[in-house]
């Protein structure tokens, strides 16, 4: 016999009532941790294990089976020079020294030109190894051909093959055409054996040759270089040539715009007469003479008028002549001051000596009269004779200025032939100039030295390599191992989230957001819980100490103690879609309940399908719909089951009734009576995703417990069951897992109830 697992009904919530939270789930489904994905892994082993071998076997396969390829290596070093942006030489005597330009040189190794020119030097058309006209056909593409044939020739109405058009006449257009198109081919095919890279920041550059022929390998490497050092040989000859050409004929055409542009320079001197002295004109010279003798009569003129101000204003104001500048130069006002300083003694002396009206008195009084008069007389014929030097310098300054004003104008017009003649001059010097610049250019070509040398050197030739390049078996068996790991762990990703049901205790409380109160195992050989004929509630009674038997009891133990303040005695078992072992585990928990000395009565509520009737296996004139409707005491309706005791409220075989049974009085008086009566009444309900009715029950009922089929239901018809319930304020007990293979618990993703579900509990029967 195989084994027994036993029930696992360890709850997380506290004993109680569990009525069902308004809120959604009380934990996050999709909180990654260690332990679930180290459960994950475990679970997808044979899965990632299976891909891994697969992938590395294919990658090892095929590697083995690539064919060998060789790579020769030569190295090119680029002599690039300092370029001078204004010496046309640097165009062709070198390359300048920047990362782009070497960038450049390393395309142009890979240009079509280089390649085809190789391909043209070592006749790489007529090699089968890159002109894939020229290999013969496999072994399997003659037996297939044979083969078309065969089954051709079988045929009544085959028809053998068409014999080849014609091939062009040589010199054809259609020839040229083919031959061109042959040529590119093998072109394509050896770029993609060529491989150009620069080591570093160095003027080294590496060209590697692939072929499967190491010969042929460094064969390429090497003539591409050479080809390389050709091309550059030949580039600069032709520039060279280019330049002389180019040079030849602009000198030409300067050497005469320099005899046009130096006449018109001698033809404008002599028309304007413009003669120099020194570094300036004569007319430029007369205006600096005349500006300065205009600076020091303005500044004569403003010292004299500053003067005679002067002069004029302490005259008015009666200050005497000692604040008098020019009083105080004249001598013949200091010698009347003299001699008035001489009557003032006199006068002082008769005023000490005899009386002011002594005639003495009067003489020196009318001398120092005439004194006054005298020094006046000498103020006014300065100040006179200061305003005409005024007078006589402003009348200069003025005649200065008229002159200055008459050279400015002479200056203008000098000034504007000068403008016309210094424009011709910078013409003629430009043109000279660029003359001169073009004929040492056209000199230097055709003595520039090393005009016949690259601009780069082959430092070393490709050896033929010994050890292939391809494939590298070692790398391509640990990129296998990598890529199996990463597609192994991508695949296991993959089906967690393909799989989408129910499955661990932890799960189903964090969708649900009511307490998981137990689970019911697959019976050893599995089944209804069993694929054997035996009925699980029979198993029950044959194996009443099997981990079966005992999940059953924990269950009861968990639906009658959910709630410690209230025994439940009215129960319903629902399910969200058919098929989830709601009905059997229905008629075991009744069993187990009789079992154990409880008055138990389980009633069949699934009016469409009778499947409590079914599995009990009782025969019945008189159902539930019987005495509801009035037609049947509840005595004649009520069976017993012989084994447990139990008692069963049945339905019969009538045709289903639209009739709302459960939200009747006499639905509601029976549960009643059937609460005087009873310890337990379990009730054994249809689907509440496709039954209304089951709905109306839940809402009457003391505990609902849930059946979830264990990895058949998936999140989100659980989520659309808690959620009706919850419409309905049914007071859910908590979930219970049915068949459940507790070797292979999982946890997977979800989605949601169909039509087809509907269909099919509606119509299959």
């Amino acid at each position: 016999m195989n084994k027994v697992y036993p029930l696992d009904v360890t709850s997380r919530y506290p004993r109680g009532a569990s009525p069902l939270p308004s809120s959604g789930p009380i934990e996050s489904e999709n909180v990654i941790s260690v332990q679930r994905i180290i459960r994950a892994l475990r679970r997808r082993a044979s899965l990632m294990v299976a891909v891994f071998v697969l992938t590395f076997a294919a990658v090892a396969i095929h590697a083995f089976q690539l064919q060998s390829s060789y790579t020769a290596t030569s190295r090119v070093i680029v002599n690039t020079r300092d370029q001078n942006v204004v010496d046309i030489g640097a165009v062709i005597s070198g390359m300048p020294s920047s990362t782009s330009m070497l960038d450049t040189e390393a395309e142009i190794l890979r240009s079509r030109t280089l390649i085809e020119k190789v391909v043209k030097r070592l006749d790489l058309v007529n090699s089968p190894e890159f002109n894939y006209n020229l290999v013969p056909p496999s072994d399997w593409d003659v037996r297939v051909s044979q083969m078309k044939a065969f089954v051709k020739g079988l045929l009544p109405f085959g028809k053998s093959d068409a014999a080849p058009p014609p091939s062009p006449p040589p010199g054809s257009p259609e020839a040229i055409e083919a031959e061109r198109a042959l040529l590119d081919s093998v072109i394509d095919s050896v770029r993609g054996r060529i491989g150009v890279a620069r080591v570093g920041p160095t003027y080294i550059m590496e060209i590697s040759g692939s072929s499967g022929n190491p010969k042929v390998a460094a064969t390429l490497a090497n003539t591409l270089a050479e080809v390389y050092l050709d091309n550059q040989l030949e580039t600069k000859f032709q520039a060279t040539k280019r330049a002389q050409e180019w040079l030849n004929e602009r000198l030409a055409i300067l050497r005469e715009e320099l005899r046009e542009a130096e006449s018109k320079v001698e033809a404008h001197r002599a028309a304007t007469g413009l003669l120099r002295t020194g570094d300036v004109t004569l007319t430029e010279q007369t205006i600096r003479d005349i500006n300065s003798e205009l600076t020091a009569a303005q500044s004569e003129y403003a010292a004299k008028s500053a003067r005679l101000r002067n002069m004029n204003e302490q005259m008015r104001a009666n200050r005497g002549i000692d604040n008098i500048a020019e009083a105080q130069n004249s001598t013949a006002i200091n010698n009347l001051r003299a001699a008035q300083t001489t009557l003032s003694a006199r006068k002082a002396d008769v005023v000490r000596r005899y009386d002011t009206r002594h005639p003495e008195y009067q003489k020196v009084m009318a001398e120092e009269a005439d004194n006054a008069r005298q020094i006046e007389a000498e103020l006014r014929r300065i100040a006179s004779s200061l305003e005409q030097e005024v007078l006589i310098s402003r009348e200069r300054v003025n005649s200065l200025q008229g002159s200055l004003n008459r050279a400015k104008g002479e200056l203008a017009g000098n000034n504007r032939a000068g403008v016309e003649q210094a424009a011709l001059e910078r013409d003629a010097q430009a043109t000279r100039t660029l003359f001169d610049e073009f004929n040492n250019r056209f000199k230097e070509t055709g003595e520039l030295e090393g005009i016949t040398d690259a601009d780069a050197v082959i430092d070393s030739y490709a050896p033929v390599p010994t050890v292939p390049s391809f494939p590298n078996t070692k790398l391509n068996l640990m990129l296998g191992f990598m890529l199996g790991l990463a597609l192994a762990g991508l695949a296991a990703v993959v089906m967690e989230l393909l799989d989408n049901y129910m499955s661990s205790p932890e799960e189903v409380e964090s969708v649900a957001g009511v307490p998981f109160i137990g689970q019911v195992p697959l019976l050893p050989a599995a089944g209804n819980f069993t694929k054997t004929k035996i009925k699980p509630a029979d198993y029950l009674i044959e194996k009443p100490h099997s981990g079966f038997a005992e999940a059953f009891r924990h269950l009861r133990a968990s639906i009658m103690f959910a709630d410690i303040d209230k025994a439940a005695k009215t129960v319903a078992v629902v399910s969200s879609l058919p098929s989830e072992g709601k009905t059997s585990m229905t008629f075991c928990l009744g069993r187990m309940a009789a079992m154990s000395g409880t008055k138990t009565i389980v009633v069949d509520g699934d009016i469409r399908l009778r499947q409590l009737t079914e599995v009990s296996g009782v025969k019945a004139d008189a159902g539930l719909l019987e005495y509801l409707f009035g037609e049947a005491r509840l005595a004649d309706a009520i069976q017993t089951d012989e084994p447990t005791g139990l008692h069963i409220l049945p339905l019969t075989d009538r045709q289903h009734t639209p009739r709302d049974v459960f939200g009747s009085r006499a639905f509601d008086a029976l549960l009643s009576m059937l609460q005087q009566t009873y310890d337990l009444i379990i009730i054994d309900t249809g689907p509440i995703l496709l039954m209304a009715e089951t709905r109306v029950v839940t809402s009457k009922v003391d505990q609902v417990v849930v059946a979830t089929r264990w990895r058949k239901t998936n999140r989100g018809t659980l989520r659309e069951t808690m959620k009706i319930l919850r419409d309905f304020h049914a007071n859910v007990a908590g979930v219970v897992l049915t068949f459940v293979d507790l070797r292979k618990r999982a946890h997977h993703a979800y989605t949601s109830a169909n039509y087809k579900a509907y269909a099919k509990y509606y119509h299959d029967k």
